[in-house]
């Protein structure tokens, strides 16, 4: 046990030499060569695969031009702090404070995206339509009280007349997203119950 392992160890691999058979490495790669694949066969499913996800493509395409050329005939208002600054090259509700910039801008962002998230087709268009002109309304009532901020000069009633009109135009956006869903949603339980 006094002996060192490693030379030990040494000494036992010297005296034994490891030869490999004669034709090991043929052997080897001829094994070699069997377990792994030559080449990959080609799926000639694969072209079919493509061609059905190009008419896939092309056919949700077509529907959202159509819904989309669809909603396009219903008139709709925006509301556009660049397009009343240009009518009105005066003072706005956003230029009097940075609060009341900050409170504008809030709205106008809320009523843009309400107007945006809106679900328009054929069976409910009446009913934007009416509440969009009443939007149109309240839009022309703004720029009348923007005209009188600018003539008049900046005062509380003004300003929270304008802010009011604001508050309205959203509340009226929410109401018809509302009645919208209120629509779509009797409309599909009058279809279940018809299926049933």
């Amino acid at each position: 046990m006094a002996q060192d392992l490693k030379k030990l160890f040494e000494e036992e691999r010297k005296k034994q030499a490891f030869n490999m058979r004669d034709g090991h490495e043929e052997r080897f790669f001829d094994k070699l060569e069997a377990a792994m694949p030559q080449t990959k066969k080609r799926n000639p499913m694969v072209w079919l695969q493509i061609a059905a996800t190009v008419v896939v493509l092309i056919g949700v395409g077509a529907f959202l031009f159509t819904r989309n050329s669809a909603s396009d005939n219903i008139k709709t208002t925006t509301v556009d702090r660049a397009n009343t600054e240009q009518a009105q090259p005066n003072i706005s509700l956003g230029d009097l404070s940075p609060d009341l910039q900050k409170v504008e801008a809030y709205y106008v962002a809320n009523i843009n995206m309400e107007l945006a998230s809106l679900d328009v087709s054929d069976e409910n268009k009446a009913l934007v339509d009416g509440y969009m002109e009443q939007l149109a309304e309240l839009d022309a009532e703004y720029k009348k009280l923007n005209q009188e901020l600018n003539e008049v000069g900046p005062n509380d009633q003004t300003i929270t007349a304008l802010i009011k009109n604001l508050q309205l135009r959203l509340q009226l956006l929410q109401k018809l997203k509302t009645k919208l869903n209120q629509l779509k949603s009797s409309k599909n339980e009058q279809q279940s119950n018809h299926i049933i």
